[in-house]
């Protein structure tokens, strides 16, 4: 074996230089990939990953490798009885001039290093909190909630900001979670669909309280809704509604409104008795005064012996609002909104019922769906103005990719919405009727406790714009029925 010259650095040896060679390599690649992200306007979560987060580990693995060769190779060198000082560490000698300028150079090559390091640390974590790296990496799995999150009334709000929120505590954890559903996708073993609510998820008191404060919403909310019948006329209607979503404090009334339920003065706490909230047999709440009520689903006939103390969830915002920006909306709903704003025209006869029906139908996949819901409008209205047609294929093709994902088998049914109570049982999970406490009260579902129908009356000039409250009315005349059965069991899943 040949012995190395004096003065032959342990680096000078094939691992360490090959090594050292590719890291160069790879941090030119990054600062040519960097060069192209900063003057492009698109900017994509795939560039990002590979500039900030892939290169940059492997440059870091490549330096290991180097390091590793060299303390190798002086292994080998002392093993092989060669003089110490073919093997010793460096001296720092700053008398010598070649010392001083070696250390020059080594500490401003470790100074660029960190900087660029330090840069690029900030670029991946800022890549991989941003919106298209949660919505588009993993495209196959997030697609649905992406493209929900994009309709919502939150598309504006950076997903981190609920599903993390401030803080070390829950990104540390986010991130630790996010590890196992790296594995699950490239796996393939994630469920279809993603099963909902979330568990572990953060209190809504840290993330949607950030910018919404319950105890201080105050009066009602008028809504206005248009709804089309299910007839050959598509007969128009219009429900005037007075939401009575109050706050904390107590209305004029006495009565308090729909968010006294998350007010911090009140604790409203729940047993589900499946996994995703919908049946909810056991109440309990205690009021500011100290006072404390528990009410059992008669009807279920539910054993309160059966709640599960580790089970029991306190109520907020997410428990009404599971839904914020992931909603997938029934047919019934889009169909009536895109008639009333015109992208369905009302003229085509009988066009509610079938375009519920197209939609509401089973496809194995999108691309089968939107053909069976153009062939099916082109064959029922074959005998109608094509542009009309045409304008209301494109708007049902429209909802329907918004609303449905077979691929993911998640829609409206797969992840039911917990506001109202026409296509989810919502509210009535609770206020049902059937849910009563040792006293006999209940939890009512009388219409007019969370809200109050409206219709045009005469004004003081007879101009017909005066609203008073009227009785509920249901659109079909199906008698008194409404009063006896859940909204659920006719419109619901």
């Amino acid at each position: 074996m040949q012995m190395p010259r004096r003065g032959v650095s342990i680096w000078a040896n094939t691992i360490s230089v090959v090594a050292t060679w590719f890291a160069g390599i790879v941090l030119l690649v990054i600062l040519f990939m960097m060069a192209i992200e900063a003057t492009s306007t698109d900017h994509s979560a795939y560039t990002g990953i590979l500039t900030f987060v892939a290169l940059p580990a492997l440059m870091l693995l490549s330096l290991a490798v180097a390091v590793f060769g060299a303390l190798w190779e002086r292994r080998r060198r002392q093993r092989s009885g060669l003089p110490p000082e073919t093997y010793a560490w460096p001296i720092l000698d700053l008398n010598s001039k070649e010392r001083r300028r070696n250390l020059i150079l080594a500490t401003a090559v470790t100074v660029l290093f960190l900087g660029l390091s330090s840069f690029g640390s900030f670029k991946a974590y800022e890549y991989t909190e941003s919106n298209s790296f949660c919505g588009t990496m993993c495209h196959a799995v997030m697609h649905p909630e992406y493209t929900a999150y994009q309709a919502s009334p939150h598309a504006r709000v950076h997903c981190v900001d609920c599903h993390i929120g401030p803080g070390a505590k829950w990104f540390v954890k986010s991130k630790i979670t996010g590890a196992y559903q790296v594995y699950a996708v490239l796996a393939d073993v994630y469920p279809r669909p993603i099963h909902t609510p979330i568990k572990g998820l953060r209190p809504s008191r840290d993330t949607c309280e950030q910018c919404h404060w319950p105890t201080k919403f105050h009066g009602d909310l008028f809504v206005e809704k248009d709804y089309f019948l299910s007839d050959d006329e598509n007969t128009h209607k219009k429900l005037n509604l007075l939401m009575k979503v109050g706050g904390g404090t107590r209305r004029k009334s006495g009565e308090p409104g729909i968010h006294w339920h998350t007010d911090p003065s009140n604790r409203v706490e729940y047993f589900a008795s499946d996994d995703r909230r919908q049946e909810i047999p056991w109440v309990r709440v205690t009021r500011a005064d100290g006072s404390v009520s528990v009410f059992t689903d008669e009807d279920a006939g539910f054993d309160p012996a059966e709640v599960v103390d580790t089970e029991v969830r306190t109520m907020d915002c997410i428990d009404c609002h599971n839904r914020p920006s992931h909603r997938y909306r029934p047919p019934f709903a889009t169909v009536n909104e895109a008639m009333a704003d015109g992208r369905i025209s009302p003229t085509l006869p009988g066009v509610k019922a079938l375009a519920v029906e197209l939609l509401d139908d089973e496809y194995e996949t999108t691309e089968q769906a939107l053909e069976a819901i153009r062939d099916g409008m082109q064959e029922a209205y074959s005998d109608e103005d094509p542009a009309i047609v045409e304008a209301a294929t494109t708007a049902l093709t429209e909802i329907y990719q918004t609303n449905f994902f077979p691929t993911m088998k998640a829609d409206y049914r797969a992840h039911p919405h917990n506001i109202g109570h026409l296509s989810a049982p919502g509210c009535f999970r609770c206020h049902n009727g059937s849910h009563v406490d040792d006293e006999g009260n209940t939890l009512g579902r009388e219409c007019n406790t969370c809200h109050v129908f409206l219709e045009p009356g005469t004004g003081p000039n007879g101009d017909g714009s005066a609203l008073h409250e009227v009785e509920f009315e249901h659109p079909e005349d199906i008698d008194e029925a409404w009063r006896e059965v859940l909204c659920t069991e006719c419109h619901g899943l």
